[in-house]
């Protein structure tokens, strides 16, 4: 089985193997066993249920929390061509009868539902009718209220599953999960003695950083000017953040959208959109955005303010980079987030038992960001992965980019001004009686009778609060909780007026980055684009950029080449081959490089390649299966004959009338009965095919309705 897995790897993925841990749960899936895969972002778990999908007899049901999830995943395998569609509060219900018809006759291998849909008493009656292999749970974390996105309709999938009959094969995945977790999935989905995998946490091509006590907003402008080409992702708490954030990068000229739940739906689905279609660079956002977004080309995340928890940190940090390449995640760290994230607790949980819970996943968050040893072996242990090293050399921790500088005079400046206001106010204030303000205030409380008063006069006031959120960050000072947090001295600073300690500030080195001469990725790129544009999908749907950037490398001038690029499949090249290689042999010759060749050379390919195509296809399933019938085969023959079910087989036929071939219905219909299943479809609806059959005499068959159905389909 899990070579015939491989075929369709390659015949539909373009690659020739699984991932780590893919070729486990494929084969515990194809063994009938439920099966719950723990892998994180970029690891490719969608391949996972979808290539048991294709080898199961019946419709995989893929329950999926997100819109616009559910239709980045159909587009991807509608484009590769598998059948997939989805059933979602975007469609009306002309299109959702539509949709239900094509899944009931066997056109459709998956479709993708939301979990809300599962409330509904007609849907899970109508599922009773469809030949379900599979429930595959994407997100299966939500099941739980341990889960950072807990979601209550996920409840609705195991009362469901107990009244599909019979019971199918049931998968769950997650890309992050603790013990508790893992526990409510198993439990709370009913999963059957499942096999559990957890395929390793670490993602290698990503460099973690935790920047601590920089200005936020003055590190975010020197990063997207070094890194302008790139595609980034940065994540703010607050809409407010994000609009200011947004403004920022919009005035200095970058291409930047946003994206939060303060917008309406056509302003989310524009920014949504502008970022999947390279339309812009940057999308700045709050933690609504991304679930499931599959685009491949994010070259670094950005967290402004340190999330609720490492689950929902490494799951929004893990979208970055998840085509292999190299890719950054950096988190900058503030002590005025944890007062902000302890208000949004308070706001949002009213659960006490969940509360404290949330407080002690927010301190891990707190400990990630100030942990002086390895941040990626920091993250494994978090979800019980001990297979991390000591020192992984692709993170801050381990590859100290900073430079110090002795800030000792200044930080007992700062503290001596904290002592004399007697520790009873905040940042702004210390900074005004440092700088010598004039404000109102400072002059009605006297300070500025202080002797700290005006002492860096030589800073602007930014300057002096960006030094005081240094000391806050390396633990010489403190901030009350409250809505207005006062900053107190902790015993370092103490050590510190006193002259026994000195203070450095950690600088980062500025990255520049080395100019890449690939003007061949370029051109690739801007061939994609004009696709891309021309079959209204995302760029990352055609190809991914690594897949372009080993074009670039390789040079492959034949078909039999460029299948040998990874992401390149039979399907791809149908489609797109024929438009790529004409972009590389042309740019080969006009650069005298060396092509790289299969056993046909180019000429050869452009001459033959629809005799080659023809040779290398493989007949699909059910045009076998028309075929057979159109000898005159019975749909019985050809079940024994073929050693399938008589579902698979009736299944095929429906789905050769829905791709429009010749097929004659009428044999399988009984003439005296047509009129009757017409007049039963009339009263009881196309949504379901049991209410038709009972008002109908018994002798008339479930295939005799499906082929009526299938025949007034093609009359409209």
């Amino acid at each position: 089985m899990i070579e015939e897995a491989k075929k369709l790897l390659k015949r539909y993925y373009g690659y020739d193997t699984f991932r780590e841990g893919q070729e486990k749960v494929i084969n515990s899936i194809l063994t009938s066993k439920d099966t719950f895969g723990i892998m994180p972002t970029g690891a490719g778990k969608s391949i996972c249920y979808q290539i048991p999908a294709l080898m199961l007899s019946g419709i995989t049901i893929v329950v999926s929390p997100l819109i616009s999830l559910m239709k980045d995943q159909v587009d991807s395998l509608n484009n590769i061509g598998i059948k997939a569609s989805f059933i979602n509060s975007t469609l009306d219900q002309h299109e959702v009868q539509e949709r239900i018809l094509m899944a009931v006759s066997g056109y459709t291998k998956l479709l993708y539902v939301a979990p809300e849909r599962l409330e509904s008493e007609s849907f899970c009656q109508l599922l009773k009718t469809m030949p379900v292999s599979m429930v595959a749970i994407d997100e299966s974390h939500c099941v739980s209220q341990w889960g950072h996105d807990f979601r209550p309709s996920y409840r609705s999938i195991a009362p469901l599953i107990r009244n599909i009959s019979p019971r199918p094969i049931i998968s769950a995945f997650t890309a992050t999960a603790t013990e508790d977790v893992k526990n409510d999935v198993v439990r709370l989905l009913g999963l059957k003695d499942p096999d559990i995998y957890t395929t390793g946490f670490d993602r290698e091509n990503l460099f973690f950083s935790v920047i601590r006590g920089e200005n936020k907003k003055d590190y975010i402008l020197k990063y997207v000017e070094d890194n302008r080409e790139s595609v980034g992702v940065i994540y703010a708490a607050t809409r407010k953040e994000v609009d200011s954030i947004y403004e920022l990068l919009k005035i200095k000229g970058y291409s930047v959208g946003k994206y939060h739940a303060g917008l309406n739906d056509s302003e989310r689905t524009k920014a949504q959109e502008d970022f999947l279609y390279d339309n812009i660079n940057i999308i700045v956002a709050t933690n609504a955005f991304g679930m499931g977004i599959d685009k491949s080309n994010v070259r670094y995340v950005i967290h402004y303010n340190i999330p609720r928890n490492m689950e929902a940190y490494y799951q929004e940090a893990g979208r970055a980079g998840r085509d292999g390449e190299p890719s950054e995640c950096i988190l900058l760290f503030a002590a005025q987030d944890i007062v902000l994230q302890k208000f949004l607790i308070e706001q949002s949980i009213f659960s006490e038992e969940r509360r404290v819970n949330e407080y002690r996943r927010l301190q891990d968050m707190v400990d990630y960001c100030h942990t002086t040893k390895c941040l990626r072996k920091y993250i494994l242990e978090y979800f019980g992965d001990e297979s991390g090293k000591e020192k992984c050399d692709n993170c801050s921790n381990c590859k100290d980019e900073t430079e110090l500088t002795d800030i000792t005079i200044e930080a007992q400046k700062i503290f001596s001004c904290i002592a004399r206001v007697k520790q009873r106010f905040g940042t702004v204030l210390v900074a005004q009686v440092l700088k010598g303000s004039k404000d109102k205030k400072v002059i009605e409380l006297q300070f500025d009778k202080l002797s700290t008063y005006g002492i860096m006069k030589g800073y602007t006031i930014k300057e002096v609060k960006d030094l005081i959120n240094i000391l806050i960050a390396d633990n010489y000072l403190a901030l009350s909780e409250g809505q207005f947090p006062v900053v107190r001295l902790k015993e370092r600073a103490v050590e510190v007026l006193k002259g026994e300690q000195k203070v450095f500030q950690k600088i980062q080195k500025r990255k520049v980055k080395a100019a890449e001469d690939n003007s061949l990725f370029a051109i690739l790129k801007a061939l994609r684009k004009s696709i891309s544009e021309r079959e209204m999908v995302p760029p990352y749907i055609i190809f991914a950029d690594s897949t372009l950037r080993e074009m670039s490398e390789k040079y492959p001038i034949d078909e039999e080449a460029i299948l040998s690029i990874k992401g390149v499949g039979e399907s791809k090249l149908k489609k797109y081959g024929e438009e790529f290689l004409k972009v590389i042999v042309n740019y080969v010759k006009d650069n005298n490089l060396q092509g790289m060749s299969g056993t046909l050379n180019y000429n050869e390919h452009n001459e033959n390649h629809k005799e080659v195509a023809i040779e290398k296809e493989e007949i699909p399933s059910h045009v076998i299966t028309l075929n057979m019938f159109n000898e005159g085969k019975s749909l019985k023959e050809i079940t024994e004959l073929r050693n399938l079910k008589f579902t698979t087989i009736e299944d095929h036929i429906m789905r050769c009338v829905l791709e429009g071939m010749d097929v004659d219905l009428d044999s399988i219909i009984p003439k005296q009965y047509e009129e009757a299943i017409i007049e039963a479809i009339k009263k009881a609806g196309a949504e379901k095919l049991k209410p038709i059959k009972e008002i109908l005499p018994e002798e008339v068959s479930y295939t005799a309705i499906k082929a009526v159905l299938c025949k007034i389909k093609i009359k409209i």
